[in-house]
C-alpha cells in the first residue's frame, strides 16, 4: 500500500512470520519485530475422564504442548480464534467450538452447554477466567518470556507506525518500550482486553472485530486510510 505506514508484528514465533506473510501479501510494508519468545513447559496430562472439554486460548499450547496432549484427545477442545482451532486440528485434537471473540464469550457459550468441568491448557502467565458455576482447571504447558527488542526497533517507532499486539502482555510491553512519547503511532489489537492493556497516549487504539490476524489487518488498513485523510 503505497504510503502506508509501516506495520510491526511483535509476536513470538511461529506466528511472526504467518503474520508478516499474511501482511505481506496485503501489501503492507511490515516488519518483524518478536519482543517474546515462546517455549514448552514440563506438565503432566490429568485424566481426561475428570474433564468434560478443553479450553485452548492460544495457538502456542497446541503447539508446544507435547506428547501429553495425545492423553486429552477424547476431550473436545474449545478455542479461541480461528489460528488456536487450526492449531489444535493440527495438534489431534477434535475442536468443538471455535470463539468468536475472546475467552470470556467462549466460556458463556461453555456453560450454556452444562459444561462444568473444563480443563484450560494455557500459558504460564495468564489472565482470570470467571466461567460462574463451572469449574475451570488452569495447567500450564507453555511459557512466552520477553526478548531484546531487535536493533531496528527504535528507529522504527521513533517514525509513525501502526503496530500489532496479539495479547495483554505485548500490549502492556509494546506500551513500556514505546514510552509516553508515542502520539505519532497507533496501535490494533486482538481485542478489547488487549486494547485496554495498551493504555492512554496513542495516535489511535483499535480492536481487532474477531481474534484473529484477518481482523487485526483490515483494522490496520482501516487506520491507515483513517489518518491518510
Amino acid at each position: 500500500m503505497t504510503g502506508a505506514p509501516p506495520l510491526i508484528v511483535t509476536r513470538p514465533e511461529p506466528g511472526n512470520t504467518a503474520t508478516v506473510a499474511r501482511a505481506r501479501a496485503l501489501g503492507f510494508d511490515v516488519h518483524a519485530m518478536p519482543l517474546f519468545a515462546a517455549r514448552p513447559l514440563e506438565w503432566t496430562a490429568p485424566d481426561a475422564g475428570d474433564f468434560d472439554a478443553l479450553l485452548l486460548t492460544s495457538a502456542s499450547a497446541a503447539r508446544l504442548a507435547g506428547p501429553g496432549l495425545a492423553r486429552l484427545a477424547a476431550l473436545p477442545a474449545y478455542a479461541v480464534g480461528a489460528a488456536t482451532a487450526a492449531a489444535c486440528a493440527a495438534a489431534g485434537l477434535t475442536v468443538a467450538m471455535t470463539g468468536a471473540t475472546d475467552a470470556k464469550w467462549l466460556l458463556g457459550e461453555m456453560t450454556s452447554q452444562k459444561i462444568r468441568r473444563i480443563l484450560w491448557l494455557c500459558g504460564r502467565e495468564r489472565s482470570a477466567l470467571d466461567a460462574g458455576d463451572a469449574r475451570v482447571t488452569a495447567l500450564p504447558c507453555y511459557a512466552v518470556d520477553p526478548v531484546d527488542p531487535p536493533p531496528a526497533w527504535e528507529k522504527l517507532l521513533g517514525a509513525p507506525a501502526i503496530l500489532l499486539a496479539h495479547s495483554a502482555r505485548a500490549a502492556a510491553r509494546i506500551a513500556a518500550l514505546a514510552g509516553t512519547g508515542r502520539a505519532h503511532l497507533s496501535l490494533v489489537a486482538i481485542s478489547p482486553a488487549v486494547a485496554a492493556a495498551a493504555g492512554e497516549g496513542w495516535r489511535e487504539v483499535a480492536a481487532a472485530a474477531q481474534p484473529d490476524d484477518a481482523a487485526m489487518l483490515a483494522q490496520a488498513r482501516a487506520l491507515w486510510h483513517k489518518g491518510g485523510k
